[in-house]
């Protein structure tokens, strides 16, 4: 039997689309133990619609480990708890995609290695800015090449981060779906040098920089205003810290001053509930982990 945690994971942080994403202290925790059929159980977030089929993404990931290596399916009984809230822009996919592959590796005794790993996990997601983080913990920069992906991780300080999530539903092709076809070179430039210095103020710990760099002209715009209440809720959230649509949303992320987190979250979902929208939300930090036994 092996149990592993993998993290939640925040992409894009404002600027920086498709190439930024960073782990938080958010876990999913699965066992993986021989059987004499395959199956899968979520205790937790999902649970309701998980637990209709084993046809998931952490089955399919963890079944596309085998083929790639060539070896019959190991036969295991998966049991899960999720803390990681679905369809709300933390990552759950990535990390159900990243939990499969590394428990099958694991299993076939790490006959893969880590930028193997990558590359099967960008394959089934589309792109590496949450797989990454989910993999090697920390906060990651990531790009994809002809045959190869890109990536360097980074440490962060301990910051105070606060996500509100309206129970809204938010799918993401939906999110792929309202954003423009191009943009304008200014709306680049601007996105370009914010990214730079997002990264800097992330890793310095500069909440006063993060505030004035962590602003977005290439999707928060479009998403945030087809999310009933987000355009308000990212307002409220920026009076607290540095704010942003966490990946594709409908999540807003904040980073706070210790000590504001319970009055930030408290605003920020008040927004939406006062348009009778509910909302989940977690007080949480980064995680330097990414995907590991326990």
């Amino acid at each position: 039997m092996i149990k592993i945690r993998v993290p939640a994971t925040s992409a894009n942080l404002g600027p920086g689309f498709d190439c930024l994403g960073m782990a938080l202290d958010i876990w999913n925790e699965i066992t993986f133990e021989p059987a004499d059929k395959m199956s899968h159980f979520v205790v937790g977030e999902g649970e309701e619609k998980l637990n209709k089929g084993i046809r998931n993404l952490l089955t399919k990931s963890f079944a596309k480990v085998h083929q790639v290596r060539g070896k019959k399916l190991s036969v295991v009984k998966i049991s899960a708890q999720n803390k990681i809230f679905m369809s709300s822009g933390l990552g759950s996919s990535a990390a159900a995609i990243v939990a499969g592959l590394f428990a099958a590796n694991e299993i076939l005794s790490k006959s893969l290695s880590e930028n193997d790993l990558l590359k099967l996990a960008t394959d089934m997601e589309g792109h590496p800015d949450n797989v990454a983080p989910a993999l090697f913990g920390g906060l990651i920069v990531s790009v994809m090449a002809k045959d190869e992906i890109l990536w360097r991780r980074y440490e962060t300080p301990d910051w105070t981060i606060v996500i509100v999530k309206p129970q809204v539903e938010w799918l993401t092709k939906t999110a792929r779906a309202v954003l423009p076809k191009s943009i304008s070179r200014t709306d680049a430039i601007f996105n370009i040098g914010r990214t730079s210095l997002v990264i800097d103020a992330l890793r310095s710990g500069d909440l006063s920089l993060l505030q004035k760099v962590m602003d977005d002209r290439i999707h928060q715009p479009y998403r945030l205003k087809h999310i009933s209440g987000g355009m308000a809720a990212y307002k409220v959230a920026k009076q607290f810290g540095a704010a942003a649509l966490s990946g594709a949303g409908p999540s807003i992320i904040s980073f706070v001053n210790s000590g504001d987190e319970e009055t930030a979250r408290n605003e920020i979902a008040n927004v939406f509930e006062e348009r009778g929208i509910e909302t989940k939300s977690v007080i949480t930090k980064p995680s330097s982990l990414g995907v590991h036994l326990i």
